[in-house]
């Protein structure tokens, strides 16, 4: 690729800088190229002289022309290198290697982009992961967006991935206690008793529901057994009807887990145990006040926390430390969680752990998403009257379509809060942004249909004459396509899905620009060979981007 060869050819012309003695030693700086903001000054920009100067207290652009004259790039692959501004190098790539990345997506096909980065090593990833108390919300349905594009960009790029579902189904967790002792109380004041929910129990309609759906199918089964024994036979039902809910919004999402990994296993397989004598063995427990401590604050955390209750009930971190270790002996080379925004306090004590099992933490990644608000137009949706607390997810899919949902759950970086409108996502015009890149797709696959249907096909790519495509909007669409390879290896290194609807809607614009300037299916044949050729890999990218992003590429719209 371009960008590799110029990131090399500016590391050697570092080096001979540092050696002429016109740049100081090892600054530890690494070349970062982006397109520049006008694209009149170049295709590709570098800052790096202005980093180096910084650090070295030198002036930006006499570094910039000290590694340009001793830049070393091909003439067939950058046309022209200049220093611009207080200190940027900007590459104007050379037509003719331009005009080669038409050929090489023709050829790679669905396979473009693909690197193997990540060598082929197993990697995990955790994402979802919501209590069995109920309906998945929207904002889950961000982390599943998130989360499912991630695992393709993590396989487009070598890694060996797995999706995870951890199932918080230990009947410990107070709040499975809770949601059953309102599912309780629901099932019993149908039947007329006396029965009050729980002050901190969960109030939707979705819990009526529920219990009615219990009184069709078990009647008066549950009313006259013992409490405890009643207890823990709604605890069981309840779970199953939710983790069986939960899948099916997930399927409906178009996610499949590799794997639902239930927490009550740990406890079973007597894992959480094992788990708390291997910290006592490392020496990083300790008991007071009749409970079972983590000393996290020996590695890096504000404060220790309790591992085991003076009650005996392990706490939710014993669980979590445990869930991790079985992770790392299940072989996986690393493992990458998503968590929501009400979490961020757990990292720290988390890490702890696994670090005081003797476990790499630079292995161990957690990523925090943040909150989603739905609008209809200008104003606020506000809570969901049917679930109470929350507004489900299932219902925002009925609403808008998975398409829409998962593709605007990605339009910002997971670290922003998101605001979702409810009325853009369901328009069919260009300012809707997933119909304006789907159209784009649909439009492509017209072209060769009105192709197919004139008798011209498209010849083999050996055959093409590329060298006819020269027009600026051809130009511009043909260095868009060559701008994939670098936003999928980048999307996926820096956990940055967010830049695959960025560059969707970039090559969607890019390419509707080119179809209005330029016909396609003109009078001159090989003209209209070449730019077959070039909408051919237009919509071969778009489709790859697409299905990253667990989105469809319609042929018609």
């Amino acid at each position: 690729m371009a960008r590799e060869l110029i990131k090399e050819a500016l590391s050697k012309a570092l080096a001979a800088a540092r050696e002429a003695g016109e740049v100081p030693g090892d600054l530890g700086v690494e070349a970062e190229l982006r397109p520049p903001r006008d694209r009149r000054w170049g295709d590709i920009s570098t800052n790096l002289p202005m980093v180096i100067a910084s650090a070295a207290n030198l002036n930006p652009r006499a570094v910039a022309q000290a590694m340009v004259a001793r830049l070393d790039l091909p003439e067939e692959v950058v046309q022209k290198v200049e220093v611009a501004g207080a200190g940027f190098i900007n590459f104007t790539l050379s037509p003719e290697w331009l005009r080669g990345v038409v050929r090489r997506v023709l050829t790679e096909g669905e396979n473009y982009g693909r690197s193997d980065a990540g060598g082929g090593k197993k990697l995990l990833l955790e994402f979802v992961s919501a209590n069995p108390t109920g309906p998945l919300a929207v904002v889950q349905g961000r982390a599943a967006a998130i989360g499912d594009t991630l695992a393709n960009l993590l396989a487009h790029t070598g890694w060996r991935v797995s999706r995870e579902y951890y199932v918080n189904d230990a009947t410990n967790s107070t709040q499975v206690r809770r949601f059953a002792e309102t599912l309780e109380a629901r099932y019993l004041q149908h039947f007329g008793r006396e029965a009050a929910v729980p002050e901190d129990g969960y109030q939707g309609d979705y819990v009526v529901e529920m219990a009615e759906e219990l009184v069709k199918e078990q009647g008066e089964r549950y009313l006259d057994m013992e409490p405890e024994e009643r207890l823990s036979a709604l605890t069981e039902y309840s779970l199953q009807r939710i983790v069986e809910s939960q899948r099916r919004d997930m399927q409906a999402f178009g996610i499949e887990f590799d794997t639902w990994f239930l927490e009550s296993s740990l406890y079973e397989n007597h894992e959480v145990e094992a788990t708390m004598d291997a910290l006592k063995a490392g020496g990083y427990t300790y008991e007071a006040e009749g409970a079972l401590w983590l000393r996290a604050t020996e590695l890096g955390d504000e404060q220790d926390h309790v591992l085991v209750r003076r009650d005996g009930r392990p706490s939710y971190l014993a669980a979590d430390i445990a869930y991790h270790r079985n992770k790392f002996e299940r072989g996986f080379d690393r493992l990458v969680d998503i968590w929501g925004p009400d979490h961020h306090g757990h990292i720290t004590r988390l890490k702890a752990g696994v670090q005081a099992l003797g476990y790499d933490a630079g292995r161990f990644e957690i990523l925090i998403h943040q909150i989603v608000r739905l609008f209809r137009g200008s104003e606020m949706v506000r809570m969901s009257k049917r679930a109470g607390d929350i507004v489900p997810l299932s219902g925002l899919v009925d609403d808008v379509g998975k398409d829409a949902a998962r593709f605007f759950f990605l339009m910002q970086s997971m670290e922003s809060h998101l605001d979702f409108d409810l009325e853009l996502a369901k328009k069919q015009a260009a300012d809707n942004p997933v119909y304006y890149v789907q159209y784009a797709h649909a439009r492509i696959c017209s072209i060769l249909r009105s192709a197919e249907e004139k008798g011209i096909s498209l010849p083999e790519i050996e055959a093409v004459d590329l060298d006819l495509l020269g027009e600026p909007e051809e130009l511009e669409l043909m260095r868009k396509l060559a701008d994939l390879p670098e936003e999928i290896s980048q999307a996926a290194a820096r956990y940055e899905p967010h830049r695959m609807t960025r560059y969707a809607r970039e090559l969607a614009s890019v390419f509707h620009v080119f179809y209005t300037k330029c016909r396609v299916l003109g009078d001159d044949p090989a003209l209209t060979g070449a730019r077959l050729a070039m909408v051919t890999a237009a919509r071969t990218a778009l489709g790859i981007v697409l299905r990253i992003l667990g989105v469809s590429a319609p042929e018609r719209m």
